[in-house]
């Protein structure tokens, strides 16, 4: 029991940071979106979404941890809280890979980008995106051997979905994924490295910048980067819950179980904390939006102080002066 409250303390601290942080980010992106219009930032703002879900969701399961044995979970309310979080988890896991898809087409067709993903192509993708990461989450719920045959009514990952369930996802989804990852970074270094070239040889044969502008190549380095930190980021958080699951799916007599539902699940949940970080670091709009909004934030505050020690200063003076209307009063009955 004590175990288990401390993991409620951790959890209930974990989904307080995801929510306030990607609740920031998201504030900052809708308005960078307001003031830019772009396509590129509904993703980012998705993003911020699918994670504020994820600390929506496990901070359902804060009071399982705390007081599991003194009310235990009926195991259908515990599936649908964990379908719920494996629905989040997967719209978080998709919008990178979206996100990535955008910058690589970006890359790879600058002057049809816009063409290509315009809003109704934006929507269409970000609308395919959430049915699909609920149609994931929920399958356990519809399909018996994904399911658990025994419940000893203490609501975790595995007392409710079977470890096959996320083995199928492993091989269907998460490792086809960092294939299409990689493939997506190596061509779009080949293509920024080849504009590079493109710009070294006018430059080499006497040509100005005014003559021939290749398409954003600066950009496009700024862009890989934030992708490989994005990726990077969710591998190392997702691929050691992925991989152990691997192991306890084949290998039934080991007690796999505490290390994935204590720290690995844990450390893959974190990934929604990082992400709002690496953007609010990474990406230009969002930092300078999250600066006005601190400078905002910041003279607020200064006015507030101002206005409450000007109040304060107003109520003294009376007294000040009624005291002193006093003491002439007393001196002249002394005279």
């Amino acid at each position: 029991m004590e175990s288990s409250g401390s993991f409620g303390v951790i959890l209930a601290v974990l989904a307080f940071l995801i929510i306030a942080v990607n609740a920031l980010v998201a504030v900052a992106v809708l308005l960078s979106i307001h003031k830019n219009d772009g396509v590129g930032l509904c993703f980012t703002l998705n993003l911020a979404v699918a994670d504020i879900l994820i600390g929506v969701a496990i901070s359902g399961l804060v009071t399982d941890q705390l007081f599991n044995s003194a009310q235990p979970t009926q195991k259908t309310l515990c599936s649908l809280r964990m379908a719920f979080v494996t629905s989040s988890a997967a719209a978080s896991v998709l919008t990178v890979m979206l996100i990535a898809f955008d910058r690589y087409l970006a890359i790879k067709q600058p002057l049809r980008y816009f063409q290509i993903m315009n809003g109704l192509m934006a929507g269409a993708c970000l609308a395919g995106l959430w049915l699909l990461a609920y149609l994931i989450g929920f399958l356990p719920l519809g399909v018996s051997i994904f399911q658990q045959t025994s419940y000893h009514r203490v609501c975790t990952f595995f007392a409710v979905f079977h470890p096959r369930f996320v083995l199928i996802l492993s091989c269907a989804g998460f490792f086809p994924a960092m294939l299409l990852f990689v493939f997506f970074y190596c061509d779009m270094l080949k293509i920024a490295s080849g504009h590079t070239q493109q710009i070294r040889k006018m430059e080499h044969a006497g040509a100005t910048l005014g003559a021939y502008r290749p398409p954003r190549c600066p950009s496009d380095f700024k862009a890989i980067r934030t992708v490989s930190v994005l990726i990077g980021s969710f591998t190392l958080s997702w691929s050691p819950f992925l991989i152990t699951n691997i192991v306890q799916a084949a290998c039934q007599e080991c007690t796999l179980y505490p290390l994935l539902e204590k720290y690995l699940w844990l450390l893959g949940v974190g990934n929604s904390l990082l992400n709002p970080l690496i953007y609010a670091y990474r990406q230009k709009e969002v930092r300078q939006q999250l600066y006005h909004m601190g400078l905002g934030v910041k003279k607020g505050l200064t006015s507030f102080l101002l206005l409450f020690s000007a109040r304060n200063g107003g109520e003294e003076r009376p007294r000040e002066s009624s005291c002193h209307i006093v003491t002439i009063s007393h001196s002249e009955l002394d005279g």
